[in-house]
């Protein structure tokens, strides 16, 4: 039996911490890991801290109001709790220094523009991130995350530039 590699590994941890969100729509889960093996801490996506959680209510917002996509995340009771942010928050409370890390994130296909944001800020250099099919995107902030979205061209469907 050959062993798991270190990715492997921490993306299954990412999937079994993901298991603790209590949100209708997505589990997800993050891990950093210092020096290629050495957890500095998890999250996953949920209401915040001191606030009742969908489960607990019994519904999604979003849901009962028909609201889909990216149009009013505000109403998302995880929309300031996603676990790449949990994570960061959590390493910072706990006085984990999350510079030079890799984050492990499974449970999505896009990783938001804040919680980008978060990344590039607490210094993480590496981001390994699990898609719903089973493929891995591995970003480098410093060289990937560069442009801020609002300066990328807008395209329409088809693929055309618009002005």
């Amino acid at each position: 039996m050959s062993r798991p590699s270190w990715d492997d590994v921490f993306l299954e941890m990412a999937r079994v911490i993901a298991s603790r969100s209590a949100c209708f729509k997505k589990h997800v889960g993050a891990v950093i890991v210092r020096d290629g093996k050495y957890v500095v801490s998890m999250g996953y996506n949920g209401a915040p801290q001191h606030q009742r959680n969908c489960q607990e209510i019994g519904f999604c917002f979003r849901e009962r109001n028909d609201l889909h996509g990216l149009e009013n995340l505000e109403r998302c009771r995880a929309i300031g709790s996603h676990a790449e942010s949990n994570a960061i928050a959590i390493a910072a409370r706990l006085g984990q220094r999350t510079e030079d890390t890799t984050i492990y994130v499974v449970g999505h296909d896009t990783i938001c523009v804040q919680c980008r944001a978060q990344i590039a800020n607490a210094g993480i250099s590496k981001v390994v991130h699990e898609l719903s099919d089973g493929s891995r995107r591995v970003y480098i902030p410093s060289r990937d995350w560069i442009v801020h979205e609002v300066d990328k061209p807008t395209e329409t469907k088809r693929g055309v530039e618009r002005d």
